[in-house]
Order: structure tokens, then sequence, then C-alpha cells
């Protein structure tokens, strides 16, 4: 099965296909507007088990990510997809964003609770 390996800061973090690309979206969009922020998606460990990883994202930003073949089942997160996509749209079409504090607040971003 394909997944993305995403390396940030020297380090590696392994998400599904959808949720790497949200995550690139959205760094786009912060970069083009010159501001950063911090969100949070879901990884998996080495293990199979499901972590959260936080970024720091904006226009200093520097996000690879490259295609690997795991046997682990892809990992999925529709709520986070959505929602990255949501504030990247937010910046690039202000018109389209829900809110001002939806937009400013990284808070309100999905919670998983404790994962593991």
């Amino acid at each position: 099965m394909g997944m993305q390996m995403i390396m940030y800061s020297g380090g590696q973090f392994l998400t599904g296909d959808d949720i790497a690309a949200a995550l690139l979206e959205y760094s786009r969009a912060l970069g083009e507007e010159d501001t950063a922020k911090i969100v949070e998606i879901p990884i998996l460990e080495e293990d199979g088990s499901r972590a959260i990883a936080t970024f720091l994202i904006g226009p200093a930003s520097q996000i690879v990510t490259k295609s690997v073949r795991t046997d682990l089942d892809e990992l999925v997160d529709a709520e986070v997809v959505q929602w990255l996509r949501r504030q990247a749209r937010g910046i690039t079409h202000p018109e389209a964003a829900e809110t001002d504090e939806d937009q400013e607040n990284w808070a309100l971003m999905p919670k998983h609770g404790d994962i593991g």
C-alpha cells in the first residue's frame, strides 16, 4: 500500500496521501501570505500505531513528501484533510472562510485525544 513520507526539520513522518497533500496545500497558502501556523496531523509510527505530529508551517517551511510503499493500511482522516483544505481556501479565497476565528485559531483543529 502507498503512503507519503513527510520529511521536515530533520524528521520523517509517515501519513496518508490525502493528509500529506492537504498539509502541503495549507503550507503553500501560508507561505504566500507570509504567515505561519501550528498544525497537527495524524501519523503512523514504525509499529503501525497512530500518533500526532505537530508542525510549524509557513513561509520558511521546507516540507518534502515522498511516496513510499508499506504493508500498513493507509492512514485516512477525512476530518483533518477537510480542515486543512478549508484553512488553505480561507487564505487564498478569504470570502470562502467560515469565520475569522476559524482562520486564526489552530486550537480549533480536530483533536484526536490520546492516540496510541
